[in-house]
């Protein structure tokens, strides 16, 4: 198992749950087994350009973005940026 956890703002629209255990092999499966992954994921499947992901600390786009391998017991945190003007 896999925990994923979001920050307050997108677990809202998870119904107020900011952390889920989700069976994945990679980043990009892990985002598609929640809920709000069209929040997180544009229509080509793509991670949005102010979502970041971080796996065990580490940057997934860093790494090897949604295709980054994940091991049993690893957390991935979900941070979404904000942007205004």
């Amino acid at each position: 198992m896999v925990v994923v956890k979001l920050p307050a703002l997108i677990a809202e629209q998870a119904g107020g749950q900011r952390e889920f255990d989700v069976e994945a092999a990679t980043v990009g499966d892990a985002l598609r087994a929640l809920p709000i992954s069209d929040l997180l994921l544009d229509e080509r499947g793509n991670l949005r350009r102010l979502v970041n992901v971080y796996v065990d600390g580490q940057d997934a786009r860093e790494a090897d973005g949604l295709q980054t391998a994940l091991d049993a017991a690893q957390e991935v945190r979900v941070i979404a940026a904000v942007a205004g003007g």
